[in-house]
C-alpha cells in the first residue's frame, strides 16, 4: 500500500493508487507474459509536433540518449531473469538522433531479438551514416528487423496539421527508400479526425498502392490507428469488476506484456517503466532492474483506461 496519506471521502479520478474515487479496488496487472522489451533513446526530436504524448522536440531532453553498453546490460538480464522476450522496440523522441541507434540495434538483431524502431523517416533517418547502417543490418538480419513509420493521417494537410508543412513529404520520402532498399515498415496513424475506421484505413490504403509500400492497411498489426491521449478527458477509472463487466482480461493490456527502460537527465542509470506512454509519471517507475519490474502495475492513469482498456491499443508489434 502507498505510504501517502489520503482522505477515502475525498479522492479525486486516479489520486488513490489502489482505490478508485468511489472506493472500489483499482484493476492491477501483473506482468504475466512478457514479450517486448522497449528503450527509449532519448526524447529529442528533430521536430515538435502539434500533440506529441512524449512532448518530444528539438530541446526536450528531459530523457537523455541511451548508450549501446546500457541496452547491452539489459539484454543480459533479459536471459537472467528468463522473460522469454521476443520483440525490442525503440522509441523517443526520434530514434536516429541517437548517434549509437545503429549499434544497439545490431546489438538486439545479433542476440536473436526482432526489432521494431519507430521513427518519423525523416532527416535524421536518411543522414548518409544511418542509412549505410540500416542496409547492413537488413541485408545480415532481414525481417528481423522492422521500421514504423509516423504517419498520422493519410492525407499531406492532416498530417502536416501536426507535423509541420513538408513533414508529410519528406516522410515519404524517407518510406520510399526503405521500399527500395527492402526493410520491412509498418505504419502507425491516429483516430482523431473526423473519420471511421474503414474510411481511414481505405485512406491508408490508397496512399500505399500510390507509392509502392507493402504495407497492409487492413491489418491492425501492420497499420496501427491509436486513440487520441488526452490527460485532461474525463474517463472511467478501471476497476477489478470491470474485467468481467468489459469482458476483458489483464493479460490483454500491454504492461501485462513489456516494459521501457528510460534514462532521465542527470541520472547516473537508467530506470525501468511499465509503460511507454507514461515516461513522466513517478508512479510507474518500478526500479533500475528487470527484476525490481516484476512488481504488478496499478492502472492509475487516464491513459490507462482510455488507451489500454477501452481503447484496445499496444504499442507492440
Amino acid at each position: 500500500m502507498n505510504n501517502q496519506v489520503f482522505d477515502l471521502k475525498a479522492l479525486a479520478k486516479f489520486e488513490h493508487p489502489e482505490i478508485t474515487a468511489d472506493g472500489q479496488e483499482r484493476a492491477h496487472v501483473a506482468l504475466s507474459n512478457p514479450q517486448t522489451l522497449w528503450f527509449n533513446t532519448g526524447t529529442l526530436c528533430n521536430i515538435t509536433c502539434e500533440n506529441c504524448y512524449i512532448e518530444s522536440s528539438p530541446s526536450n531532453d528531459r530523457l537523455v540518449y541511451i548508450t549501446a553498453d546500457e541496452v547491452r546490460d539489459f539484454l543480459g538480464q533479459l536471459k537472467e531473469r528468463n522473460w522469454g522476450v521476443s520483440e525490442i522496440g525503440f522509441t523517443g523522441g526520434e530514434p536516429f538522433m541517437n548517434p549509437e541507434i545503429i549499434t544497439m540495434t545490431e546489438a538486439c538483431l545479433s542476440a536473436g531479438y526482432e526489432v521494431l524502431i519507430l521513427t518519423n523517416a525523416m532527416q535524421p533517418m536518411m543522414r548518409p551514416k544511418m542509412r549505410q547502417g540500416l542496409a547492413q543490418l537488413h541485408a545480415t538480419y532481414g525481417p528481423q528487423l522492422t521500421l514504423r513509420m509516423s504517419v498520422d493521417h493519410w492525407s499531406a494537410a492532416l498530417h502536416d496539421k501536426e507535423r509541420g508543412i513538408g513533414a508529410f513529404e519528406r516522410t515519404l520520402e524517407g518510406m520510399k527508400w526503405l521500399r527500395d532498399t527492402g526493410i520491412s515498415m509498418t505504419v502507425a496513424g491516429r483516430t482523431m479526425w473526423d473519420e471511421t475506421q474503414d474510411q481511414s484505413r481505405a485512406g491508408f490504403d490508397a496512399l500505399y498502392r500510390a507509392n509502392g509500400f507493402e504495407i497492409d492497411a487492413f491489418d491492425p498489426g501492420q497499420t496501427v490507428l491509436f486513440p487520441e491521449m488526452d490527460e485532461k478527458a474525463d474517463v472511467p477509472e478501471i476497476t477489478t469488476a470491470c474485467w468481467d463487466i468489459l469482458n476483458k482480461k489483464p493479460d490483454q493490456v500491454m504492461c501485462s506484456s513489456s516494459r521501457m527502460v528510460v534514462k532521465r537527465k542527470g541520472a547516473d542509470t537508467p530506470t525501468v517503466l511499465a509503460c511507454t506512454l507514461l515516461a513522466y509519471s513517478a508512479e510507474f517507475e518500478l526500479g533500475e532492474t528487470l527484476e525490481q519490474a516484476e512488481r504488478p502495475v496499478h492502472l492509475n492513469h487516464p491513459h490507462c483506461a482510455k488507451f489500454c482498456v477501452l481503447g484496445g491499443a499496444s504499442c507492440t508489434a
